[in-house]
C-alpha cells in the first residue's frame, strides 16, 4: 500500500454500535493479532471496553473503508469533570484541568495492510473534524512499536501530561493532550 491508499479511504461516522460492533471486533482482532493472546488485549476484553465506552457521553466512531474492506477505526467520547478518565491519573491534576471540554480518544486502530499509508492520521483527523471539545487526550503505551507510536502522536501535536494504568493487566500508559483543532490542521 502507498500513501495514495489513504486518499481513497472513505470514512463513515457512527454515534452508536448498532450494526457496526462486529466489524469493529473483526478489525480489532486483525489490528491486535500479535497481542490478542494476552487477557487485556483479547477480543472479549476489547468488546467489554467497547460496550462500556459506547455508552458514555459523546461517544462516536469513524470507520475507514477501502472499497468494501474495513481499514480501521478511531473512537472516543467526551470526558467531563470527575470522569474516571481523570480520576485514574497517577498524579493529581492541576486545578481546573478536568473542567476544560475534552474528547478522550479511546482507540485508534489500523489493519496491518494499511499501516504506513497515512490511514491512521486520516481516521484521527476525521474523528476530530466535527468535535466541539476544546482539546483531545489519549493514552499510549510508551513501549508500543518501540516508542514509535508515542512519537507519532507527538508529531501530531500531542504532549505528555500524566500517566495512568487504567485496568488490571493493562501496561502503564502515558497520558497525552493537544487542542482538538491543533495549529496547522483543519477540519475535513
Amino acid at each position: 500500500m502507498s500513501t495514495a491508499a489513504a486518499s481513497r479511504i472513505s470514512i463513515e461516522r457512527y454515534a452508536d454500535l448498532a450494526g457496526i460492533r462486529q466489524v469493529m471486533l473483526d478489525v480489532y482482532a486483525d489490528v491486535r493479532h500479535d497481542l490478542i493472546h494476552l487477557p487485556h488485549y483479547s477480543v472479549d476484553s476489547f468488546g467489554e471496553r467497547l460496550d462500556r465506552h459506547a455508552s458514555e457521553d459523546g461517544w462516536e466512531v469513524v470507520i475507514g473503508h477501502d472499497g468494501d474492506e474495513p481499514v480501521g477505526y478511531a473512537y472516543g467520547n467526551t470526558v467531563l469533570t470527575g470522569n474516571r478518565w481523570w480520576t485514574r491519573m497517577d498524579k493529581p491534576l492541576p486545578e481546573g484541568f478536568d473542567q476544560v471540554s475534552t474528547l478522550a480518544l479511546k482507540e485508534l486502530g489500523v489493519r496491518p495492510a494499511w499501516r504506513k499509508t497515512g490511514a491512521s492520521l486520516r481516521l484521527h483527523d476525521a474523528l476530530l473534524a466535527e468535535r466541539t471539545e476544546s482539546r483531545v487526550t489519549l493514552l499510549v503505551n510508551p513501549k508500543a512499536g518501540d516508542g514509535k507510536v508515542r512519537a507519532l502522536y507527538a508529531s501530531w501535536g500531542y504532549e505528555p501530561f500524566n500517566h495512568q494504568t487504567p485496568s488490571p493487566g493493562s501496561p502503564p500508559l502515558v497520558a497525552m493532550v493537544r487542542p482538538v483543532h491543533a495549529p496547522g490542521t483543519c477540519p475535513d
